[in-house]
């Protein structure tokens, strides 16, 4: 997985730069981090000492069954309480595991009597090779869960939730000279890209949320990024990348209440600038990959409307995972800030608000979902808008980066050549023959996908003895002719009609074309 977690103060700016004031000190972190990994506060450890039903309940928001799991005083119990549950513990107890002088003049603890309490929220998340990494965030404000943040302080910082994982599951990981993560929140986009990126930027509007970038960089041992305040390219104008990556505050709402989830334009604009902006600010054959929530708008099909938003000489695939009817997405925002706990009168008030922003804008629906931009600067884009609400296997960054390869591939070669070419089939694609049983020919074949996207495709007999054949060993052009003989069939015509389906196999990723022997 690209990580797994338990879950999911100020700064001040000079030129762009930040440095944090009354947040934690990151400068003794590697102290608070060896004692923490000394008691095993990582994903594994916390697997081990919950169980599976109280560490999935955390991922909901749910503490109830962690706290009757940690009631004893072993060490990770006690960090557990600390940082994860947010509860008092006895000093005593936090100082047999903890540097607590240290972590008490840096700011990460503070003490109350005999007990301490945590300042920040840590929670342990899993680099995709198995690294122990630390998450740092505002008190309370996992993401999910039935009562919703524990704070409706504007500049919030939330930690680790659903979309960030999503977002760090499909972003292509291959070795780049300079990454950008734009809203970069509490440093989860960030912290991976540190990994494979010479160089990384990330911005952020709320200047408190650079702070916990910082904090989570230092406190996982990675390398360090240079970080910007500001709104969206503002920060990084005239400058370009080779991975741009957002999971941008994508609400549709009534106004900018809560900095970490409304963009406070209207509409889906704020999407749409930061997908029309991307084109300028990369690198040719870069990639920019986004979260985003689009408006489905009366009389104008959704794929249209994002289609438009794709900048010159860019690639795209816009994969939209969910869609919501206005009243749906209200009911969820309000939920996630905690509004439904609110007077009623309140809650209906704020209800209303979304309604009237919907009717205003003609919006009927809300989709959800990826949109990943690649610099091919071709005069001929690929533009890929599909709905794919099924299952999928991450990570997908591989499997974006393949679809991307294939669209060159394609682009490069007009029908005859196509023919002159040689494919094999996918890894761990299966056919299935579906028909009446006791029947002696299947009413169709499908080929299905258990990897990736777990596609699937209903092919024809042509279709379904060309794709078996596919090893590499001889050209499509071959295969063709071999079907056609097996079948009676003219080869010159099958040869005509069939270079579509052919297309169409490759760019789905149930065949993958073999570079010619040198």
């Amino acid at each position: 997985m690209p990580g797994r977690s338990a879950a999911d103060l100020g700064a001040s700016s000079h030129n762009g730069r930040v440095s944090t004031t009354s947040l934690p000190a990151p400068d003794r972190s590697p102290l608070l981090r060896d004692a923490l990994l000394a008691a095993d506060f990582t994903v594994d450890g916390l697997l081990d000492l919950l169980g599976a039903p109280a560490y999935a309940a955390l991922a909901r928001s749910e503490t109830v069954p962690a706290l009757r799991a940690t009631r004893g005083a072993t060490p990770l119990e006690t960090v557990v309480r600390l940082f994860l549950l947010q509860r008092p513990v006895p000093a005593e107890e936090a100082a047999a595991v903890l540097p607590l002088a240290e972590c008490a003049a840096d700011g990460w603890v503070v003490q109350q009597g005999e007990s301490v309490r945590a300042t920040v929220d840590v929670r342990p998340y899993g680099g995709p090779e198995g690294q122990d990494w630390f998450i740092v965030s505002d008190l309370g404000c996992a993401v999910g869960g039935a009562g919703g943040i524990a704070s409706h302080d504007e500049g919030v910082v939330l930690g680790v939730g659903g979309a960030s994982t999503t977002l760090a599951g499909i972003t292509v990981r291959t070795p780049v000279a300079r990454a950008l993560d734009i809203g970069t929140g509490s440093g989860i986009q960030a912290l991976h890209a540190v990994q494979y990126a010479t160089g990384v930027t990330a911005t952020d509007l709320n200047p408190r949320a650079l702070g916990f970038t910082r904090l989570t960089l230092a406190l996982s041992g990675a390398p360090a990024a240079d970080l910007r305040e500001g709104s969206l390219f503002a920060p990084v104008d005239g400058e370009t990348y080779d991975l741009i990556v957002s999971n941008p505050p994508f609400v549709i709402s009534p106004g900018a209440r809560l900095t970490y989830r409304d963009g406070g334009m209207g509409g889906d604009d704020l999407c749409r600038s930061l997908v029309q902006g991307a084109g300028e600010h990369l690198n040719p054959g870069g990639y920019a990959q986004f979260l985003a929530n689009w408006q489905h708008v009366e009389g104008e099909e959704w794929q249209d409307r994002l289609r438009s938003w794709v900048p010159r000489g860019c690639d795209a695939w816009i994969v939209q995972r969910e869609v919501q009817d206005i009243t749906q997405y209200a009911e969820l925002w309000l939920r996630d800030s905690g509004d439904h706990r609110t007077d009623p009168d309140a809650y209906a008030a704020r209800y209303e608000a979304w309604l009237d922003e919907f009717d205003s804008r003609r919006t009927k629906a809300v989709g959800f979902g990826w949109i990943t931009l690649h610099k091919s600067g071709s005069d001929r884009p690929s533009i890929v808008a599909e709905e794919w609400p099924h299952p999928v296997e991450q990570p997908l960054g591989e499997t974006v980066r393949a679809h991307f390869e294939r669209v060159d591939h394609l682009r490069a070669h007009d029908d005859a050549a196509l023919l002159t070419g040689r494919f094999k089939l996918a890894d761990e694609v299966v056919q299935e023959q579906v028909g009446m049983a006791g029947a002696e020919d299947p009413e169709h074949v499908i080929l299905r996908q258990n990897r990736g996207m777990r596609r699937a495709t209903k092919v024809d007999t042509v279709g379904a003895g060309f794709a078996g054949a596919c090893d590499g060993r001889l050209t499509a052009g071959q295969i063709l002719d071999a079907i056609a003989q097996l079948l009676g069939e003219d080869p010159v015509v099958l040869r005509d009609r069939t270079p579509q389906s052919i297309r169409l196999l490759v760019q789905e990723g149930f065949l993958e074309p073999v570079a010619p022997a040198v």
